[in-house]
């Protein structure tokens, strides 16, 4: 958020940063998704309450295998009171995938495990990142005792 964008590339291991929104801080683990990385995905779920699952938009051939490893994620213990946000990245490019194919492709109505949330997003524009962050953080404060 607020960074340069031409400066960014995708993550190659993880990113921690912390967001401050709204009076709330958020510790954001930016975990690479790479297939020699998902193996290492579960050593950053403790404590986790909420899960933000980018998916590209205008990656058709590539949405069973993202399908498959949100549906394997959302089976670890650690995560069973995680809610699931999901970013549907690059939707302001022509020909990308709607909110209904993303939504079919994932098979997100057969998660009945966690509250999810889909969301169309950009990382170029910004468009919807601070409304994702504020689901998350008003989902939180239903879920979960704040002190």
């Amino acid at each position: 958020m607020n960074e340069d964008v031409n400066s960014v590339s995708p993550t190659l291991g993880f990113i921690i940063k912390t967001i401050d929104h709204n009076g709330y801080k958020l510790n954001i683990w930016d975990v690479g998704g790479q297939k020699t990385l998902r193996s290492y995905w579960k050593n950053y779920f403790e404590k986790t309450d909420a899960l933000l699952w980018v998916v590209d938009a205008t990656d058709r051939l590539r949405i069973e295998d993202c399908r498959d490893e949100l549906h394997n994620l959302l089976q670890e213990e650690r995560l069973s009171g995680a809610t699931l946000l999901v970013f549907a990245n690059k939707t302001d490019v022509n020909g990308c995938m709607d909110e209904a194919e993303i939504l079919k492709g994932l098979q997100l109505d057969a998660i009945k495990t966690h509250k999810w949330h889909i969301m169309q997003c950009s990382a170029i524009t910004g468009k919807n990142l601070d409304e994702g962050l504020e689901w998350v953080v008003q989902d939180a404060k239903e879920r979960l005792f704040l002190y």
